[in-house]
C-alpha cells in the first residue's frame, strides 16, 4: 500500500535536528503539546497525526504497521529530514520499531515510550475493532481515561484530559478499527535484536496497558537500550509526568545529535 500524506505540525528552528513524534492509538498531534514546547526551543519538532487520526487521511484496509511506518518515512522525506530522531508512544512506539527495522539508516535515535513488542492477546484488539464499528467511539471514553491517566492527573488537569479524550472519540471509527487490527498483527519480539538505533525505553510505573514487565521485553531485547521508569505514571507518560518525560527524551536526543 503506498504511503499517505500525513497531517503534521513543524515547530522550532530550521537549524535544529529533526525530532518526529508519533502518538498513541486514537490520539492526534496535540497529544505532544508539552514535549513540543520543550524540544522546539532548539530542534525541529514534527508532531504527527498517524494515518486515520486527527486531520490525516482516513485509513483504508487492510492496514499494517509497515504501512504506518512508510507514512512516517515519506513525511520525513517531505520535510527534509534525511535522518531524524523518532519518539513514539504506544501505537507510535510500534511504528517506531517498524521504522527502525525497515530503514535503520534514517534514525539518529529511537525513543519507545509506553509501548510493546506485542500488545497482548490479538483477540482483544479484534473485539475492540468490532465494537467501534458497531457502536462508535464514545463508548471508549471512560475505559480509556482509566488506562491513560492517573486519578491525580484527572483531578489536576481536567481540561487537558478532556481535550485528549475528545480527540479520541472524534477519530474515524473505521480507521481506528483498522489500526486495532494492525496492532493485533504486530509482533516484533523475534526482531528486536536487529534494531541498531540508539534506543531509550520509557515505562510508566502504573501503566496498565504496557506495564514494566511488558516494556522489559523491549529493553532486554534491543541491544544497548537504555531505560527510564517514571513513577506515578499511567499509559500517557508524557501527560502524567511531562517534565520528567521531556527531560528523559531531551537527554537521549542530545546525546545522539
Amino acid at each position: 500500500m503506498p504511503p499517505v500524506a500525513l497531517h503534521h505540525r513543524v515547530t522550532g528552528p530550521s537549524s535544529g535536528a529533526f525530532v518526529l513524534l508519533g502518538g498513541s492509538l486514537g490520539s492526534t498531534h496535540r497529544l505532544w503539546d508539552e514535549l513540543v514546547a520543550d524540544l522546539s526551543t532548539d530542534h525541529q519538532v514534527v508532531a504527527i497525526d498517524l494515518r486515520g487520526h486527527g486531520d490525516s487521511p482516513t485509513a483504508v484496509g487492510p492496514l499494517s504497521m509497515a504501512d504506518l511506518a512508510s507514512d512516517v518515512l515519506a513525511l520525513a522525506g517531505l520535510v527534509g529530514a534525511e535522518r531524524f530522531h523518532y519518539v513514539g508512544l504506544s501505537l507510535g512506539g510500534a511504528v517506531g520499531q517498524q521504522v527502525a527495522l525497515d530503514a535503520p539508516h534514517r534514525l539518529l535515535s529511537l525513543t519507545l515510550a509506553c509501548t510493546a513488542a506485542r500488545f497482548g492477546d490479538p483477540a482483544t484488539w479484534h473485539e475492540r475493532a468490532a465494537a467501534v464499528r458497531s457502536d462508535g467511539m464514545e463508548q471508549l471514553r471512560g475505559a480509556t481515561a482509566d488506562r491513560w491517566f492517573t486519578d491525580e492527573v484527572r483531578l489536576e488537569q481536567p481540561v487537558r484530559v478532556s481535550e485528549i479524550l475528545d480527540q479520541l472519540v472524534a477519530c474515524d471509527p473505521e480507521s481506528y478499527a483498522l489500526a486495532c487490527e494492525a496492532v493485533a498483527a504486530f509482533d516484533s519480539r523475534d526482531r528486536l535484536a536487529s534494531i541498531t538505533a540508539p534506543t531509550l525505553v520509557v515505562t510508566g510505573e502504573a501503566d496498565p496497558t504496557c506495564p514494566p514487565e511488558v516494556t522489559a521485553v523491549l529493553r532486554e531485547g534491543i541491544p544497548g537500550a537504555g531505560h527510564v521508569l517514571l513513577e506515578r505514571s499511567a499509559h500517557l507518560a508524557n501527560i502524567c509526568r511531562p517534565d520528567a518525560f521531556a527531560a528523559a527524551v531531551r537527554a537521549h536526543v542530545e546525546a545522539r545529535s
